[in-house]
C-alpha cells in the first residue's frame, strides 16, 4: 500500500524514530499510525512520549495562592519583549485575583475586558489561554513555583494526616522542592495508580516483545519486563521519580522520611504543570 510522506513525517515527529523505520512500521501496520507507533516501541526505536506539547508562542504563566484556593493561568502574547513588559505582568496578577474572587476556571467578561485594555496599551495581541485552580482544605498546603521568568508555572498540593503539621516549615520546604522537581521533570502522572489499565497492558506487551527480541529464555522474561516497567514508572510518575535534590531516593521515599520525622503522614495529592505555548 502507498504510505504518504506526510504520514511518515507525523510518525517521526511523534516518536523520534528515523524516516525509514517510520515508513517500514507504517507499511507493516498497513497505514495504522497507532499500530505503527507500537511496532516502533517494540523495536526500541521510539523515544518516550512527552506529556507536554511543543511551545508555539510567547507569554507567561502566573500563579497566586490564597487561604483556601490557588490558581495558575497562562497569558499568551506575540513576542518575548511583551512577555517581560510591566503592564503584562500587572495584567497576569489582576487576572489571578479575579479568578480567585470568582472561585472558578471560567474566562469571564471581566477578564476579557482586562485583556482588551492591556492590548490597547501595549499594542500587541494578548490572550488569556487557560486557567486551573485548586481548593485548599485545613489539612492541605499548596506551594507554587515559577521558572524561567514565567515560562513554566507549577502548583503542588500536599496533605497531612495531622492538620497542625501542615504548617511545619519542613513541610513547606519539601512542598517547594516538589514544585521545583515537577518544573524540572514534568511527570505525566502523580502515581502509577493514575495510569489506565489499557496503557499499562500495552506497555507490558511492548516490553515483553522487546525482551523476546533479545533472545532471552522464557523463565527470565517476567523479571526483565518487571524491571522495564519499574524504569518506565520512574520516568513518568512523580512519586516514582528520583528526587530532584537526592536522586538516590524516590519522591515517595523522601515523603515517607519527612512523615516519620514529624510524626504525621505527608502525601502529595495533586499537581498542575503549565508551560507557555504547550498544546493542551
Amino acid at each position: 500500500m502507498e504510505i504518504k510522506a506526510s504520514e511518515v513525517k507525523a510518525l517521526r515527529q511523534k516518536t523520534g524514530a528515523g524516516m525509514v523505520d517510520c515508513k517500514n512500521a507504517l507499511v507493516k501496520a498497513e497505514g495504522d499510525a497507532k499500530k505503527a507507533e507500537k511496532i516502533l516501541k517494540e523495536l526500541g526505536l521510539a523515544a518516550a512520549a512527552k506529556r507536554s506539547g511543543r511551545a508555539t508562542d510567547q507569554g507567561s504563566v502566573f500563579t497566586k495562592i490564597s487561604d483556601n484556593q490557588a490558581v495558575v493561568l497562562e497569558v499568551g502574547c506575540e513576542t518575548d519583549f511583551v512577555a517581560n513588559n510591566k503592564d503584562f505582568a500587572v495584567l497576569g496578577k489582576e487576572l489571578c485575583d479575579i479568578a480567585l474572587q470568582n472561585n472558578s476556571e471560567e474566562i469571564t467578561d471581566e477578564m476579557k475586558a482586562k485583556v482588551t485594555d492591556t492590548i490597547s496599551t501595549i499594542k500587541e495581541n494578548i490572550s488569556l489561554k487557560r486557567i486551573k485552580r485548586m481548593d485548599i482544605a485545613d489539612d492541605e498546603l499548596v506551594m507554587d513555583y515559577i521558572h524561567g521568568g514565567g515560562s513554566i508555572g507549577i502548583l503542588v498540593k500536599l496533605k497531612s494526616e495531622k492538620k497542625e503539621s501542615i504548617k511545619d516549615e519542613k513541610v513547606k520546604s519539601l512542598g517547594f522542592d516538589c514544585a521545583l522537581h515537577i518544573a524540572a521533570f514534568n511527570p505525566e502522572f502523580l502515581s502509577r495508580d493514575d495510569i489506565s489499565p489499557e496503557e499499562l497492558k500495552e506497555q507490558e506487551e511492548i516490553f515483553t516483545v522487546q525482551a523476546k527480541n533479545l533472545g532471552r529464555p522464557e523463565k527470565v522474561l517476567e523479571g526483565i519486563v518487571k524491571g522495564k516497567m519499574n524504569k518506565y514508572f520512574s520516568e513518568i510518575c512523580f512519586l516514582d521519580q528520583p528526587f530532584v535534590k537526592d536522586d538516590k531516593q524516590s519522591v515517595s521515599k523522601v515523603l515517607d522520611a519527612l512523615s516519620k520525622e514529624i510524626g504525621s503522614k505527608i502525601s502529595v495529592s495533586n499537581f498542575i504543570y503549565f508551560r507557555v505555548g504547550e498544546e493542551f
